[in-house]
C-alpha cells in the first residue's frame, strides 16, 4: 500500500487518482501508523515553503517521514515535496527543510531569456528532461521526454550524483533526485500524462 501524505498542501486526489489508474493500490493519510505501516511514501506538495513545514510540524509528520526515508521502503517527493527534503529554501526567507538531502532551494533569477525571448516566472508548462545516471523510477522512460512543470523555485543539491534529471529554462536545473531510496522530482507526474504514468507505475513496483 502507497500512503500520500496529506497535510494540506496540494491537491493530493490527483495524485491518488494517477496511482489508481496505474493499478498501484494508494490511501491518502496523516496518521502515523498508516504511513509507518505502507510499503511506499509519497510526499506532495504545493505552496510555499515555510507553510507547508508548518504543517507537517503540527500535523507530527516529520517523524513519520524520517523514519519512512531510515526504513529503506520506497520515498517519492513530489514538486515541494521535492524541495522539503533539503537542507532550506530562500523562499520569503530563510527557511529550515528535513535535511534529508545536502543543499538548498533558490528562485529562479530574474532575466531569464531563451533564443532571445524573456522566460515568466513561474516555470510552468511542458519541459523536458535530460537523463543524468540509471533509475529504476526512470525505467522506460527516454532521454527528452516532456514532464509538466509550475515553480518557480529549483533545489541545488550538494551531494554530487544526487541529480537524476536536469532541464532548461534559461539554465540548467535540477529537475528530480536520487539517492538510495529516496526519488523526487519537480514536475508533477500526475499532470504528466503517460510518461508520467509510467514515472508511478515504476515506483509502485520498487521493493
Amino acid at each position: 500500500m502507497i500512503a500520500i501524505i496529506d497535510y494540506d498542501m496540494g491537491n493530493v486526489r490527483s495524485v491518488e487518482k494517477a496511482f489508481e489508474k496505474v493499478g498501484a493500490g494508494a490511501v491518502i493519510t496523516r496518521d502515523p501508523r498508516v504511513i509507518d505501516n505502507a510499503s511506499h511514501v509519497v510526499l506532495p506538495g504545493v505552496g510555499a515553503f515555510r507553510d507547508c513545514m508548518k504543517n507537517l510540524d503540527e500535523y507530527g509528520l516529520v517523524g513519520p517521514i524520517t523514519r519512512s526515508i531510515a526504513s529503506g521502503k520506497p520515498f517519492l517527493g513530489i514538486c515541494l515535496g521535492l524541495q522539503l527534503l533539503f537542507e532550506e529554501s530562500a523562499e520569503f526567507g530563510r527557511h529550515r527543510g528535513l535535511g534529508v538531502l545536502k543543499g538548498k532551494v533558490v528562485r529562479f533569477p530574474a532575466g531569464l531569456e531563451s533564443e532571445g525571448d524573456r522566460l515568466k516566472i513561474p516555470h510552468m508548462g511542458w519541459n523536458e528532461i535530460k537523463i543524468n545516471k540509471d533509475s529504476a523510477l526512470l525505467n522506460g522512460i527516454k532521454d527528452g521526454s516532456y514532464f509538466y512543470f509550475v515553480h518557480s523555485y529549483y533545489a541545488v543539491p550538494d551531494e554530487p550524483g544526487a541529480a537524476l534529471t536536469t532541464t532548461g529554462y534559461g539554465m540548467e536545473f535540477t529537475s528530480a533526485v536520487s539517492r538510495d531510496n529516496v526519488m523526487a522530482c519537480q514536475f508533477h507526474p500526475e499532470k504528466s500524462q503517460k510518461a508520467g504514468l509510467k514515472v508511478l507505475k515504476n515506483f509502485s513496483m520498487m521493493a
